[in-house]
């Protein structure tokens, strides 16, 4: 079974208040380039271009987050991603480890293109 559709499995049997908003965001992200793969890491849908590099946080179910980063695990020489962020939607939590938050489904929504955006710039620095 290749990665796609692991992920449709995966989302089929997902129980999630914000199921809607999850599907909005992978579509959100997978638009940003067509060399973008998804997969599932740390039971939830991951997103891979030369390495991983964006991870949803589906826990707990009140909150909806995608985690930023370079690789599967922390890199000792890891170089910090620039990212120019006009709509203040990441939290930075170390030099190359950023957080995006969405309330629901009008946030994703107004969101979208800065989301893109930081997709596109993420992915150049991978």
């Amino acid at each position: 079974m290749d990665s796609i559709n692991r992920v449709d499995t995966f989302m089929a049997g997902l129980d999630h208040p914000r199921k809607a908003e999850i599907e909005a965001l992978r579509a959100i992200i997978l638009s940003a380039d067509p060399d973008i793969t998804e997969l599932i890491k740390w039971n939830a849908p991951s997103f891979y271009f030369k390495d991983d590099f964006a991870t949803f946080r589906l826990q707990p179910k009140n909150t909806l987050q995608i985690v930023f980063h370079k690789g599967a695990k922390a890199k000792d020489n890891s170089t910090a991603v620039e990212i120019d962020d006009p709509a203040a939607l990441l939290k930075w939590v170390a030099k190359d480890r950023c957080v995006a938050s969405f309330s629901d489904m009008d946030d994703v929504q107004a969101k979208q293109a800065a989301l893109v955006d930081i997709v596109r710039q993420w992915i150049r620095q991978m």
